[in-house]
């Protein structure tokens, strides 16, 4: 048994739950660990592994949570903790994430989504906890990741004038995103990252994940991550819908907002381009470049909105469109 093993056996027991079975849980793109401890009478917790050694802080994780449950909503209740060896005893929020059960029974699709649109009208109407800022330059550098990974994947160049010229104009276009009122952002906030809880009452039948990350930024970015989902298509007509469910429950300029979520969505789908294309070539997940193509076409959606103009044929111009070969090429260079 490695010293590692030895640690989480002990936390285990040290929390009162050494007669439960262990059993390993789905994990995510991160380097934390999940397994769901379940007690011989059915009791469940679930354990979170986060080495800091290999880049893992609960601190976050922990912070946040406390804010979430604060304002009412389901964030999983912390029952131990060892911050400086990264593991946590959280509770056990289920499996039914929403993608999983929107595949069960499509009729749950929209009140799904309207559920986590009332979420952040909770969350954002709350005070703003300490948070570091979603700032220009940092949405920008994170944007331009698109550059560093995936542009890099197929031609092999790096820190390119193109890739500097896009930081700058890209920086510009965020200036009025940042002026605008900061909220808490989850910066992911997906369907497989919200679980299900139909037993609870109103925002607090969504269950909330992966939040570790959350910053000050503008409230479309938790609706553009729910929206234009990487991982699943979300319609049209429930994209449309949920922006104007939100506007209704946190009325503001129409025109701004919209605004504000195309510029959002080229942010932070040009960021995952780049992430899928490093899971790729640096950690040896090519999988996730067989998402790229459903990205690129958010990318392309919101290019179209006049506010994305000083940007636009700059993209279209130095980023090469996902083809089949060029996918081919980023799986080809996995973990080299």
């Amino acid at each position: 048994m490695t010293d590692r093993a030895q640690l989480l056996t002990a936390f285990i027991a040290n929390s009162g739950w050494a007669d439960a079975t262990r059993i390993t849980v789905a994990g995510d793109a991160s380097n934390r660990r999940y397994e769901r401890l379940v007690r011989p009478d059915g009791e469940t917790s679930i354990l979170m592994d986060a080495p800091e050694e290999r880049g893992e802080d609960v601190r976050p994780f922990l912070a946040i949570a406390g804010h979430l449950l604060n304002i009412g909503l389901s964030a999983p209740k912390i029952y131990n903790q060892n911050k400086e060896q990264g593991l946590l005893l959280i509770e056990d929020l289920g499996d039914d994430l929403f993608k999983e059960v929107i595949a069960r029974d499509a009729t749950l699709e929209l009140p799904l989504y309207e559920a986590a649109v009332d979420v952040l009208t909770v969350l954002h109407g709350a005070p703003l906890p300490p948070l570091a800022p979603y700032d220009t330059v940092t949405m920008s550098k994170f944007a331009a990741r698109a550059y560093e990974w995936y542009s890099f994947g197929i031609t092999g160049a790096r820190n390119t004038p193109e890739q500097a010229e896009f930081e700058r104009i890209m920086a510009d276009l965020l200036v009025p995103v940042v002026a605008a009122p900061q909220v808490l952002i989850q910066r992911d906030y997906h369907a497989e990252n919200l679980l299900w809880l139909p037993t609870r009452d109103g925002a607090a039948r969504v269950g909330l994940l992966d939040f570790q990350d959350a910053m000050s930024g503008h409230a479309a970015y938790d609706l553009v991550s729910i929206l234009q989902d990487a991982r699943r298509d979300v319609p049209l007509v429930i994209e449309s819908a949920m922006i104007d469910r939100y506007l209704t429950q946190n009325p503001q300029d129409s025109a701004e907002f919209r605004a504000a979520y195309a510029i959002l969505g080229v942010q932070r789908n040009l960021r995952i381009v780049g992430a899928f294309a490093k899971l790729s070539i640096a950690l040896g997940k090519p999988r996730y470049v067989d998402l790229i193509p459903r990205v690129w076409e958010f990318v392309e959606r919101n290019l179209a909105h006049p506010a994305l103009a000083p940007i636009a044929v700059h993209i279209r111009e130095t980023m090469p469109v996902p083809t089949h070969d060029i996918l081919a090429t980023l799986k080809a260079k996995s973990a080299i």
